[in-house]
């Protein structure tokens, strides 16, 4: 096994490489950088003021240019050229991917281009939301799928079985996001009832309550973006139960254990549930990982939850690269390991399975 982890670990290293090669290789294609955003500011372009701290400390002066950049005439060279340097692009593409992967190999991710701040204060600035968010929709979805999977199994065919994958046809086809609008306009002040907070994590004065008035407000505002996400969270987990546990009722030592006397709920969780769960179980961190940091951007942004969903979109939508590519490299990483950790699960839940044996 520690030969198999060994290289395991190795081919991470190619792995994340070639993930970010890719994703470098693309964003040289992309229009509308953080210099042509600035570019554009400068030249009353852009009416937003997400780019106002980076041009500061940068003046335009009203002479030609023979500059590269799309809407740069009349910006002076060498304005261009301080923009060039500020974000680093006045290096050749390969030397600039090169600089961020030895930073990376240190952890080093460096600052925003438009936030004044590190990529990593950033990102633990935005994981209590994820977080949140994650770890009780894993929590919920768990505690809805299973059970109701291993009912599904016992009950196939019934009219148990078939109303209750009818919902979850129905759930897992509806959109969370569409959900989320449902429940705002049924629950939060939309045209009906006015029950739950619109907006946020916690209320206003959360520090000004009590511990457990904290606990209840905490979970008032996840409510309504909890349901939103754990209407289509557990179909997968639900139909993976199901059908696991049909097929290890069908093998031959569930007949046997019958033989023995032992009745259907022995037979089930003494002898049936251990193996069954091997897919599950062994799913669970990549599930965990997932939960947190795929989270939904959608549902982040219409119950207003400033997490790393929405953190990510928009460094995309306003260019910010540090962030893009810090990003990329620690959930990239993450998931490497992840899966290596669900294969080590697999050889401890089943000790059968010798991944040694096996090439990788």
């Amino acid at each position: 096994m520690g030969a198999y982890i060994l290289r395991r670990l190795l081919l991470m290293i190619p792995t994340i490489v070639g993930i970010m090669a890719i994703s470098f290789l693309v964003v040289q294609f992309a229009p509308g950088g953080p210099v042509e955003q600035i570019i554009a500011q400068v030249q009353g372009q852009d009416s937003g003021d997400r780019l106002s701290g980076a041009s500061n400390d940068l003046s335009a002066q009203g002479v030609s240019s023979d500059s590269s950049y799309r809407g740069a005439q009349g910006l002076d060279p060498e304005f261009i050229k301080k923009l060039e340097q500020q974000f680093g692009f006045d290096k050749p593409p390969l030397t600039r991917f090169l600089d961020m992967m030895w930073n990376y190999i240190r952890f080093d991710f460096g600052e925003s281009f438009f936030r004044n701040t590190s990529v990593i204060d950033l990102i633990i600035d935005k994981l209590p939301v994820s977080i949140s968010l994650g770890f009780w929709i894993l929590i919920v979805s768990y505690l809805i799928s299973i059970p109701l999977g291993i009912r599904k199994a016992v009950k196939d065919g019934s009219s148990f079985d078939i109303w209750t994958s009818g919902i979850i046809i129905v759930g897992y086809a509806v959109p969370s996001f569409l959900f989320g609008i449902l429940l705002i306009v049924m629950f939060a002040g939309g045209s009906f009832f006015d029950w739950f907070p619109l907006r946020g994590l916690v209320s206003d004065n959360f520090d000004d309550l009590t511990w457990y008035q904290k606990i209840g407000d905490y979970f008032w505002h996840l409510t309504l973006p909890l349901i939103a996400m754990s209407l289509s969270a557990f179909a997968t987990t639900t139909l993976l139960t199901k059908n696991s546990f049909i097929d290890e009722i069908k093998k031959q030592y569930v007949t046997t254990a019958r033989a023995k006397g032992l009745n259907e709920r022995q037979v089930l969780y003494g002898h049936v549930f251990r193996n069954a769960m091997l897919i599950v179980i062994a799913g669970f961190p990549g599930a965990f990982i997932s939960a947190f940091f795929t989270g939904s951007l959608l549902i982040e942004n219409i119950f207003s939850l400033d997490g790393l969903g929405r953190l990510g979109y928009l460094s995309i939508v306003n260019r910010d690269y540090p962030i893009v590519f810090g990003t990329l490299f620690i959930f990239s990483l993450m998931g490497l390991v992840v899966n290596l950790i669900s294969d080590l699960i697999y050889t401890w839940i089943d000790p059968r399975i010798d991944f040694e044996r096996r090439d990788v």
